[in-house]
């Protein structure tokens, strides 16, 4: 027996309109893009093409002054071809839409960079295959990590003083980082902050809580010996989801650290999700929960010698023997002098600057 049939309502309801057609990929449309592209267009282009899927709420926190302005415009780079999006499953409410970089806007980036498309690495069966990808939620874990830090940046940029502005520097997708470093270590994020005159570089491990810690753990010692090729000390901070998965992590990481023939060369501070303020402005990394890893503190989240926790910026007070970040590294932070590049160079994690927009009188003409 049928007990929910079709109401006959729904059958004489409006015909749901056609979406808007896109603009085709041709050499036509690449000239039309040339004049239609803002600077801000052409960094959200690098920004998906490095980190391959950024939320609708991301790209606002990125870039935008509103989530309306933002939909507006990423709404127009979709309809152009710019940017494609997808929206996952989920088992309850609705996902926000999930944007990729498009074959047009890979021909912009492309031309930029003097490369053809395939050269430059981009394949659009390959970029949407994130929609379908195990690591999905991941990815968009460490993008929200990051998100969150630039949008605090551009909160307090405003409010600071001459000489401690706050900026995120560098932002590494995972594909950067193993492509520099794959034969030693993966870390899922490279990145460098600075807030109130003080400034950190960090190598990220995100975790999802679905980890084996255990082999978390063991990473440390492919840090270490990136470290002794290098020569740089770079800290390795640890984001985990719960103050109890914390605990258990801070036991085996401090096991694993205190077995390196060199423990100070990786410098490991812990920092859990559910520490930060709901009902703070901007709740972010940057602020007070983060716990240095040392000799003494071996147990528990709040416990050892290294100290009540500290903002981001300030972890390298508990590290004195780790010499501040380098200020030229030939356009790569992180590496060493004689590095080799093998990628084009990151795209800046904060947005350019927007140009005052300029209007016209309407019966004038005159500029306002």
């Amino acid at each position: 027996m049928i007990t929910n049939p079709t109401r006959q309502r729904a059958l004489r309801g409006h015909k749901a309109t056609r979406p808007t057609p896109r603009a085709a990929n041709t050499a036509d449309h690449q000239a039309v893009l040339a004049w239609r592209l803002t600077p801000r267009d052409r960094w959200i282009i690098r920004m998906l093409h490095e980190h391959r899927v950024l939320t609708a709420h991301q790209i606002t926190a990125l870039a935008f002054p509103s989530f309306r302005s933002g939909r507006m415009r990423l709404r127009e780079l979709f309809q152009w071809g710019v940017v494609d999006r997808f929206q996952p499953f989920i088992t309850a409410g609705t996902a926000p839409m999930h944007y990729v970089l498009a074959p047009a806007g890979a021909a912009v980036l492309a031309a930029e960079d003097g490369l053809d498309v395939k050269e430059l690495g981009y394949r659009h069966d390959r970029a949407f295959g994130v929609a379908h990808s195990l690591r999905l939620a991941h990815t968009v874990g460490v993008n929200e990590w990051f998100a969150t830090l630039v949008a605090t940046a551009r909160a307090t940029a405003t409010n600071s003083a001459p000489g401690e502005h706050t900026v995120l520097g560098a932002w590494w997708s995972e594909t950067r980082c193993a492509r520099h470093f794959g034969d030693l270590i993966k870390p899922d994020a490279y990145g460098r902050w600075a807030a109130r005159g003080a400034e950190i570089e960090f190598f990220l491990e995100y975790d999802f809580g679905t980890e084996v810690l255990a082999k978390l753990a063991g990473k440390l010692a492919g840090y270490a010996a990136l470290a002794e090729a290098t020569g740089i000390t770079t800290p390795v901070l640890v984001w985990l989801p719960t103050s109890r998965r914390e605990a258990t992590a801070r036991r085996l990481l401090h096991k694993a650290w205190r077995e390196l023939d060199d423990p100070r060369s990786v410098p490991v501070a812990t920092a859990a999700a559910e520490l930060l303020n709901p009902e703070a402005a901007h709740p972010s990394p940057a602020d007070q929960v983060w716990l240095p890893l040392d000799t003494t503190g071996t147990t528990g989240a709040t416990g050892g010698g290294s100290g009540a926790r500290r903002e981001l910026h300030r972890l390298p007070d508990a590290w004195p023997h780790v010499p501040p970040p380098a200020t030229d590294t030939g356009g790569e932070p992180g590496l060493a002098p004689d590095s080799p590049l093998v990628m084009a160079p990151a795209p800046a994690p904060m947005p350019p600057t927007q140009p005052p927009r300029i209007s016209r009188g309407p019966d004038t003409g005159s500029r306002r």
